[in-house]
């Protein structure tokens, strides 16, 4: 299209935009009545909604799966043997937030690496949930930091087969589809398989 139809594009975008803002954004309902979000101790926003078991969020009432707590610190080893027993688990979503804990609180020279790990069980979590754009973007997307790990990895982490496997499963889905993919092809390993 031309710089008219894109524009149109656009301004059905930004309309839509507004119109979910001003239907569940912070100032209120539809009714017009204040919605308080829910807060963690020091203030900041977080969704105390339970969630299933791929991190879908249930009604209130609902009870669902146990998650992560924010003020869980791990060892860099212990969040990968941990977030690795998630994914064969096939709790994928809940690998995610170990990993995330760990890339806000490493040293800058690892964010990157932690913040790829978070973002291939994201990848893996879309793909259990029936999104197979969204794995596709993420398991790329993640595995992009371990190009340069190519001689393994920290922690015990298998940079090289992880890399190796998430773009192979990327390629897989895109190329053949979600439905292609049995549920026990949805993990990856991230660690180092001891012998022994």
């Amino acid at each position: 299209m031309g710089r008219d139809g894109d524009r149109v594009r656009r301004t059905g975008t930004m309309t839509r935009i507004r119109r979910a803002v001003t239907v569940t954004g912070q100032a209120g309902t539809m009714t017009g009545e204040r919605v308080d979000r829910d807060r963690d101790r020091a203030g900041r926003p977080r969704n105390a909604r339970p969630r299933d078991g791929l991190g879908r969020p249930l009604d209130r009432t609902a009870s669902g799966e146990p998650t992560t707590p924010d003020e869980l610190h791990l060892a860099p080893g212990d969040a990968l043997a941990l977030a690795q027993d998630l994914i064969d688990a096939g709790r994928p979503f809940h690998a995610h937030e170990v990993l995330e804990l760990v890339w806000k609180s490493a040293p800058a020279d690892e964010r990157d690496l932690w913040q790829g790990l978070a973002q291939l069980a994201v990848g893996l979590t879309h793909a259990r949930r029936g999104n197979g754009r969204g794995a596709v973007a993420l398991l790329r997307r993640g595995a992009a930091p371990l190009d340069a790990l190519m001689d393994g990895g920290p922690h015990g982490l298998d940079a090289v087969g992880t890399r190796r496997a998430a773009l192979e499963l990327a390629d897989r889905i895109e190329q053949a589809g979600l439905a292609s993919v049995p549920e026990a092809d949805l993990r990856l390993r991230l660690i180092v398989r001891l012998i022994g």
